[in-house]
């Protein structure tokens, strides 16, 4: 008991609810992280267009190296399983199913699948504090934020600031122009795209900015920090608006609702009246600003949402793709169509001269899964989704724990990369790969609280 007293009296005390700026303490994972950031940017600049895949596939490589590197026992994370589940599925996939479209097309689909859930077991290795998860949310932030600051300029600099291209879009059948707005000045550019080479992923940059900006702004009380992230919130949603990509912005209004939510279930009132009288204000400022520079190409766009009615909407973007999931390739390929059938494995990989093996197009991650294993993979995917969400979630009910709070942003993150697979294949690009970072990170710097690791341990 004694023991208890002392860890809540330190928990809930100033010094620790401030987390006011100390001396980084980096591990494996944030150089991890720095150096994901060093491969996106180094594909900026045309010189090295050549070498392309070699530095997309860095980050994945680097993923499995650590799987290496990092050799000790983890900690049970409670989606391991299910993650072992899924690459047993895929290895039966690779040697057992007829219709895969070639031996490297399928070994490197299954690598892919095991790059992005190796986070799961490398970091659960690691030492991490509070501290050291908090620095961690430091480097998204600030990479995400300087993304957003790009973005913006592109848009009022785009001779200054618009990088290269990739060359795959360069090289498509529309030449990158399906991806270029004209703004209320007339001027025809491309959408933003921040540090990235694809038109259009400053919204992603602008969702990890607005989001973890309010994370830090809900608990930080250094004044310094508390202004760059509150600052940050407008940025991305400005680079949102100019993306022009709306589920994004549907995915953010349902991380902030979910973290209101869970301010409630907290018993945090003043927080959340603080949270939403800010949001709305800077919603309405940046709407503004947006409308002003986007003109009625993007005040159009959005429009959409709200002249016609939500079923239209989703069905229309998205839900079309999850129909003919369900209605058409489930029952047609219970077990899978074969791996290396879409995606860039089959771009780099597959042999797409064979009748039965052709090619397939997938928009969603629902598709991918359903196309690569079917209603196993499905299910055990799903599965360690669910229990990743029920791990945080024991965080956020423990009171003892210091990153009770960042649990609830974490949550709030979970839910929207759930929305993003109804429209997005995630989970085979490096966001499904930071989603088990950000997930396992967390699980493991929570261990400081032994009733939230008792209780796993059971």
């Amino acid at each position: 008991m004694r023991h208890r007293d002392l860890l809540e009296r330190s928990i809930h005390s100033p010094v620790a609810s401030s987390w006011r700026l100390s001396l980084p303490q980096f591990s494996w994972l944030h150089c991890f992280v720095l150096i994901q950031f060093l491969l996106q940017i180094l594909l900026l600049f045309p010189e090295i267009s050549t070498f392309r895949i070699f530095f997309r596939a860095g980050a994945f490589a680097l993923s499995l190296g650590l799987l290496w590197k990092v050799p000790k026992t983890g900690i049970a994370h409670p989606a391991k399983r299910w993650a072992i589940a899924i690459l047993c599925i895929m290895a039966l996939q690779l040697f057992w199913h007829p219709h895969i479209s070639s031996i490297s097309a399928g070994l490197a689909q299954c690598l892919m699948y095991l790059a992005i859930l190796a986070p799961l077991f490398w970091v659960s290795r690691l030492n991490l504090t509070d501290e050291g998860f908090r620095w961690l949310v430091y480097l998204l932030w600030g990479f995400h934020a300087l993304s957003s600051i790009v973005g913006v300029l592109q848009v009022y600099y785009p001779e200054v600031f618009q990088f290269a291209i990739s060359s795959v879009i360069e090289e498509g059948k529309y030449g990158g122009d399906q991806l270029k707005i004209t703004l209320a000045n007339g001027a025809y550019i491309y959408r933003p795209s921040g540090l990235s080479d694809v038109p259009g992923s400053a919204a992603t940059s602008g969702f990890y900015a607005l989001l973890l900006g309010t994370g830090m702004a809900l608990q930080t009380r250094n004044l310094i920090v508390r202004l760059l992230s509150i600052t940050s919130v407008p940025l991305g949603l400005f680079c949102i608006y100019l993306s022009q990509v709306r589920s994004t912005f549907i995915v953010s209004l349902l991380c902030l609702l979910v973290i209101g939510l869970v301010l409630l279930q907290l018993k945090r009132f003043w927080q959340v009246a603080v949270m939403f009288g800010t949001m709305i204000v800077l919603a309405v400022v940046t709407t503004h600003w947006a409308v002003g520079v986007g003109g009625e190409m993007m005040s159009d766009r959005f429009l959409t949402l709200l002249t016609e009615s939500p079923d239209t909407v989703v069905y229309q973007s998205r839900g079309m793709f999850l129909e003919e999931t369900i209605v058409d390739i489930i029952p047609k390929y219970p077990f899978g169509a074969g791996l290396g059938r879409w995606g860039m494995m089959n771009d780099y990989f597959g042999n797409n001269y064979n009748p039965i093996t052709f090619p397939v197009w997938v928009e969603i991650q629902w598709t991918g899964w359903a196309y690569d294993g079917g209603i196993p993979l499905l299910i055990a995917y799903s599965g360690a989704i669910i229990a990743t969400c029920c791990g945080v979630w024991r965080v956020i009910s423990d009171r003892f724990s210091s990153l009770q709070l960042w649990a609830g942003i974490i949550f709030a993150y979970n839910m929207g990369a759930i929305a993003i697979t109804f429209s997005y294949p995630l989970f085979m690009s490096q966001a499904g790969m930071e989603f088990w970072l950000i997930n396992t990170a967390l699980f493991v710097a929570a261990r400081r609280s032994h009733t939230v690791l008792s209780s796993w341990e059971k």
